[in-house]
This record gives structure tokens, sequence and C-alpha cells, in this order.
């Protein structure tokens, strides 16, 4: 698979996320674009994860800045999950189904774009920035002691309070999707 932009799409992806980045000024103060666009054209096999991102309609912005490993950190923050949906949580929960089983998982799917799923904690950080899934609700990773009982967990928010949940990890839901995480 083709994990490079050209020039064309590059330009385009910056000009976007350079719009979203002015927009939302609160969720990363004190943060100037221009560097943070010199670490992005210094990583290309980055800026394809974040288009990847962008085209699955999850409009990745940056959140926070890691200044002990010099990271940016970019996350999913489109009002609702975004258009990755319908997917059981990890290969092994897919593989157990034997009827209906969706196109992937959440997991692997995480892997081919290059990015992260949100822990529970980054769900909740991102929730202090605004009010995400509020008709939706997203899988973030599962600690391997729920998982080996054949659980996985998810987030959303309602009531203006943001919930975890558990279902099977071979459940999947059409509101149902993930929020990833990016570092540059």
């Amino acid at each position: 698979m083709k994990k490079k932009l050209t020039q064309e799409q590059i330009n385009e992806l910056l000009k976007i996320l350079k719009a979203r980045f002015e927009k939302n000024m609160h969720r990363h103060k004190d943060l100037k674009w221009e560097k943070i666009q010199t670490k992005l054209e210094a990583a290309p096999e980055k800026l394809w994860s974040l288009n990847e991102m962008e085209q699955t309609e999850g409009e990745p912005d940056v959140v926070a800045y890691d200044k002990r490993t010099d990271e940016y950190i970019f996350f999913d923050c489109s009002p609702e999950s975004p258009k990755r949906r319908s997917l059981c949580y990890d290969y092994p929960a897919w593989n157990s189904r034997k009827a209906n089983k969706p196109e992937s998982n959440v997991i692997d799917k995480a892997s081919e774009m290059g990015i992260e799923l949100l822990t529970e904690e980054q769900y909740r950080q991102l929730q202090e920035l605004g009010k995400f899934d509020q008709k939706t609700s997203s899988w973030v990773q599962t600690p391997a002691s729920i998982r080996e009982l054949g659980g996985a967990i998810f987030c959303d928010r309602r009531y203006n309070r943001v919930f975890m949940y558990h279902n099977g990890a071979d459940s999947y839901y059409a509101a149902r999707g993930f929020r990833g995480l990016l570092k540059i």
C-alpha cells in the first residue's frame, strides 16, 4: 500500500489543518502553527496518517505539545465518532464471529492508519476541549484484564457527562467508531 502523499495532497492537507488550528485556538493555546508545520513537513509518513484521519472525517487537530519528547499530539476532533464505524474491537473478537462479520476491527484499522487508539484518560482530556460523541460512541484502549474476559470498553458524552461502558469485544454498531491520536 502506498503510504506517501503527492505534493498537491500535502499542500491541501496542510491548508485544512492550518485552518482548523486557527479556528480552534482553545485546543492548543501558546502553540505556533509554523513550528507544527515544520515538523509535519519533515515527517511524510505522519502526514499520510493525518490524511487517513482526515479522509475518514476524524478532523484531526493539535491538542497538546509534549516538551519532554518534543512531539505535537493530534487527536480526532470531529463532533461525532469518525466514519470508521461498525468494527469489532480487535482481530480475535472479529475472528470469533461466526456470522455477520464486520469489515474489520478497530485495532487493525488504527494500525493500518499509523495511529493509536485513545485511552480512556485521553478521551476524557478530549472532552475537556469540547463536547464530542453526543450521538455516537468511540471504542477506547481496553485494559488486558477486561479484554481477557471477552470485553472491551467505549465512551461517549450524554447528559453533559462522559461515560465509560463495556460491551463484548465482538460487538459492533453503526454509531460506534474509534478516535485516534498521532504524535509528531
